[in-house]
Order: structure tokens, then C-alpha cells, then sequence
């Protein structure tokens, strides 16, 4: 399992894959917004969403776990 952490402080803006969600190396699982400016967290691997962390709006730090991936 991998833990996918947010590369900035920013708003989650959109889920774009939930957990089930099989995924290709570099597809986003979530965008994150910060000073209108949109950040794709993407898939370091082909693989699954197991878990996701957060929720449409919330508040992230840089740093923080946002989702748990399958390789």
C-alpha cells in the first residue's frame, strides 16, 4: 500500500477517483485548488484507490495522507 500525501496547503477542490477505482501510472485521483490554481494528485503506478482521506472541500496541508493506493 502507498499513502498519497498533498504536495501543498490547499482546498481538495474534486474527487475525481473513489475508492474501487483502478487507475493507470499518472491519472488523477484528486485535484486539489489553491489560489485558483488547480493541482491533479495523480497515480504513482497503475493500481487501485483503496481509501481516499479527505473530503470535497476540506482543507489539506502539505504533507497530509489524502489517499491510501495499490500498486
Amino acid at each position: 500500500m502507498i499513502t498519497i500525501r498533498a504536495e501543498i496547503g490547499a482546498s481538495v477542490w474534486k474527487i475525481t477517483a473513489p475508492a474501487g477505482t483502478t487507475l493507470a501510472e499518472d491519472e488523477p485521483i484528486l485535484i486539489l485548488e489553491s489560489m485558483k490554481m488547480e493541482i491533479p494528485i495523480a497515480a504513482p503506478h497503475d493500481g487501485t484507490v483503496v481509501e481516499i482521506l479527505v473530503a470535497e472541500g476540506q482543507q489539506v496541508e502539505e504533507g497530509q495522507a489524502v489517499a491510501i493506493f495499490r500498486p
